[in-house]
């Protein structure tokens, strides 16, 4: 105790220095409070996406599409509960600098349960969907921005073709979705089959097909078999969950400096 006035005094000695320094140490208290907290976050949002659901995917990024006759080869894989796929069509909307995508579903009721947390469908919806094969669902950030209503038809002007060479692609809105994520104002939901019986090239092919598994614990092995089966086809796959596709995306932010990032976990 006695040494606390010398040792008080020296630091005051320099105050400009002493006051930096606690600056500095206040500062790198506040960054590590953030981070962790960012970190927990992140966490948090990975351990929420569903390790139940598998993504597959052609196995070169940009490669052929997946023939659409693979789901009856998913389904009969055990512990693959459910299968369905989607594709699409892009294009713009009255001007070239009003991009809009058509997500393309098979319809099925797997969209009513799948990945809520990203889109959302309502059974009404699906139903009307269902129905109209030139139908779409609109999210509410869409109708804002170009005041659309259900009942409306749009146009929308791609370079995909149809069979009789029109670019012209003709949708009726018949009912809404929900959107949670980033750019769920650019696209819109539609009917696979009116998308695969109009276009003039890749008829009978899908981007990517998601499976739904019994077990979350077996959603790695499950996704090796997927990729396995299909390594001698036509079209190879790569296959992960929902989670791994999240833990991947985010990887590179935890990184080192001059590190490389690892390889996906295919265990």
């Amino acid at each position: 105790m006695k040494f606390l006035p010398l040792i008080w005094s020296g630091i005051w000695q320099r105050p400009w220095r002493t006051v930096l320094i606690l600056l500095q140490v206040s500062v790198a208290f506040a960054l590590f409070g953030v981070l962790q907290g960012m970190k927990t976050g992140v966490d948090e949002a990975v351990a929420r996406t569903r390790a139940d659901v598998l993504f597959v995917a052609p196995d070169a990024w940009g490669g052929s599409p997946l023939p659409v006759a693979y789901a009856d080869r998913l389904r009969s894989i055990p512990g693959v509960k459910a299968v369905t796929f989607a594709d699409g069509v892009g294009g713009t909307y009255q001007k070239p600098d009003q991009p809009l995508y058509v997500l393309a579903i098979d319809v099925s009721d797997t969209w009513l349960t799948m990945a809520p947390e990203v889109i959302k469908i309502l059974p009404g919806d699906l139903e009307a969907l269902r129905r109209t094969r030139t139908g779409v669902l609109i999210s509410a950030d869409i109708a804002r921005k170009y005041g659309w209503h259900v009942g409306d038809r749009i146009p929308l002007t791609s370079s995909t073709l149809q069979d009789n060479g029109s670019g012209t692609w003709v949708f009726d809105i018949v009912g809404t979705f929900t959107a949670h994520e980033l750019g769920a104002g650019g696209y819109i939901v539609g009917n696979y089959a009116y998308l695969d019986e109009a276009r003039n090239l890749n008829k009978g092919t899908v981007r990517n097909f998601y499976a739904v598994v019994a077990d979350p614990k077996q959603a790695a092995a499950t996704a090796d078999t997927i990729d396995r089966i299909f390594a001698n086809s036509a079209t190879g796959t790569k296959t992960a969950s929902f989670r791994e596709n999240a833990e991947q995306q985010i990887r590179p932010f935890g990184s080192k400096p001059n590190s490389k990032p690892s390889s996906p976990r295919r265990t």
